[in-house]
């Protein structure tokens, strides 16, 4: 056990409660497969109010050990509400584990008081609750966090200043940069910004509340997505306005004093905190975590990752195990130093198409960057261009926009997906390679070198990579969006991040770059004239034309074959 830190002597004996945590979450933790025995009864102490930054009542429920003994703590914030399924997952999971847990719902949330206001409380009110845990008899002076999506967001404000007592960290599927979720280089991430506005207004009121919310979003969300103009049309799709939607969703300009603070990147560029990262590689919020890793390494902190074949959700459903898993074994390291659950390497992927794990030392991996060329005849090849000349073209209409298929999205259809259907559009280019006669890894970030002109001057790109298999189904890999500017007819350069990927294709398999003008409703519809997408009522199609010396750049091992891509 850890010893207490806190001047122990002084403090009242501690005598537990005899409430059982809910009915519900115990029902929960019995259907459970492939987690790890509890080791302990767990005893519950609902409705606590913790005093908040401006004394508003912070209402939490503490989940503890019912054994002798000194046990760390775990804080998990929330705004998602404290029942399912937070209660069994953190609660119930990390207590029967040997840990007090103290499970907070955010101000404004969950029965807490005050407002709540996106990003602006929450480094305050996490060390007022610090404050009240040192005030606590069975507080040892041992303290961790832990927690997906904003969850993860807590913990990073936490950790702007971190309490001398905290000792670890474990960010799952977690978010650091409020307008870079919302975001993408100028173009708003529509269908994102609606799911997390359901989310965020009716989570933490229940489940029953929440499935109603996301069915009438559903229901509704074509309508509210091709709405001229788009603003404010969301209202009948969430219920009513939504405030604070309304603001991030207005202001796409991160330089902007209205994300003054939002961002929390700072707090890993000097952190010591040992802190494990957790995402999936179609993960909303994956190249966040990416972020994370490089800072966290950059500032010498001890840290390690896990990269699964999850989306944001499936991380927390079908990835469990896995995820617990690892959570556990790192705050058992730093918590009750003992490693003996750590595995050897710092960073562990799933490798798409391999359909197996890798431990490699550090990410990204020593790998040697390789352009792809497209040709007039739809092919890929490793041959360079002579010439910057004009390739092939296609017209982007808004008013029949490219529709988005699978990809890192809050809703059921993310994921990899057959693209098939998505690649018979005329709006959509794809250049594939030849069959590959041995296995190729890619493995680390991929990036898309354009070059475009256009004949409005307006447009986005959103470009994609894809295994072809044999029998020719197209399953997406990784993707990225751009949004670029062009005069006349001469072509705009632009290099658009396509997120990082480790996948193998098979032998057999062909390597295929899709192109088209959008991803509608992931991405709100380009008007094609400058407009804004939010106030725009007129949309023009836009002819977007591919020039000969763009490129795919891809992360790969140095002496692959890879056929001659003729």
């Amino acid at each position: 056990m850890t010893s207490r830190t806190h001047g122990s002597a002084s403090r009242p004996t501690w005598a537990p409660p005899s409430g059982k945590p809910p009915l519900t979450s115990r029902m929960m933790r019995a259907l459970w497969r492939g987690l790890p025995a509890g080791q302990h009864d767990v005893g519950w102490e609902p409705g606590l109010p913790v005093p908040a930054a401006d004394g508003s009542p912070l209402i939490t429920d503490h989940y503890f050990p019912r054994a002798e003994g000194d046990f760390p703590t775990l804080l998990v914030r929330s705004p998602y509400g404290r029942g399912l399924p937070w209660s069994p997952m953190y609660g119930l999971l990390f207590a029967e584990q040997g840990f007090h847990v103290v499970l907070q719902s955010c101000r404004g949330t969950g029965g807490s008081g005050g407002a709540f206001d996106l990003w602006r409380n929450e480094a305050a009110d996490g060390r007022a609750t610090v404050n009240w845990l040192r005030e606590q008899p069975w507080f040892n002076g041992t303290l961790g966090t832990v927690g997906p999506s904003y969850l993860g967001y807590v913990q990073w404000a936490l950790a702007v200043d971190p309490p001398p007592e905290l000792k670890a960290m474990v960010v799952q599927v977690g978010l650091h940069d409020p307008h870079a979720l919302f975001h993408a280089h100028g173009a708003l991430g529509l269908e994102t910004a609606l799911a997390v506005g359901v989310g965020m207004t009716y989570q933490h009121q229940g489940m029953a509340p929440f499935l109603r919310a996301t069915l009438r979003l559903q229901r509704r969300i074509r309508d509210v997505t091709v709405a001229q103009p788009l603003r404010g049309a969301y209202a009948s799709a969430l219920g009513g306005e939504v405030p604070w939607l309304d603001d991030v969703m207005t202001h796409p300009d991160a330089e902007d004093s209205y994300w003054r603070g939002a961002s929390l990147a700072q707090a890993a560029e000097r952190l010591s905190v040992p802190t494990s990262l957790i995402t999936g590689w179609h993960d909303v919020l994956v190249d966040q975590t990416f972020e994370q890793y490089d800072r966290l390494r950059q500032a010498g902190c001890e840290t390690a990752m896990l990269v699964g074949p999850w989306t944001h959700t499936s991380a927390l459903q079908q990835g469990w195990p896995e995820v617990f898993a690892e959570s556990l074994a790192w705050l058992r390291a730093h918590l009750y130093a003992d490693p003996s659950g750590l595995r050897p390497t710092r960073v562990r992927v799933h490798v798409g198409g391999e359909e197996d794990w890798r431990d490699i030392d550090d990410w990204p991996p020593a790998t040697a960057v390789s352009p792809w060329f497209p040709t007039v005849r739809g092919h890929l090849t490793r041959q360079a261009p002579t010439e910057s000349a004009p390739l092939t073209a296609f017209r982007y209409d808004p008013g029949d926009p490219t529709p988005s298929l699978g990809g890192p999205l809050l809703s059921r259809t993310a994921g990899p997906r057959d693209n098939s259907s998505l690649e018979a559009r005329e709006d959509v280019l794809t250049f594939t390679g030849p069959p590959l006669t041995e296995p190729v890894d890619v493995l680390g970030p991929v990036s898309a070198r354009l070059s475009v002109s256009t004949d409005t001057g307006h447009a986005d790109v959103f470009t994609r990579l894809c295994d072809v298999d044999p029998q020719g189904r197209s399953v997406n890999v990784c993707d990225g969006l751009g949004r670029l500017r062009t005069d006349g007819q001469e072509p705009s350069a632009i290099t658009v991040p396509m997120s990082s990927t480790a996948h193998r294709f098979a032998a057999g398999h062909r390597i295929r770059w899709q192109i088209s003008g959008g991803a509608h409703p992931r991405y709100a519809r380009n008007p094609g004239n400058g407009k804004s997408p939010l106030d725009a009522t007129t949309f023009i199609p836009v002819r977007i034309t591919l020039h000969s010396d763009s490129a795919l750049m891809l992360p790969m091992r140095a002496g692959q074959d890879v056929g001659d891509g003729a």
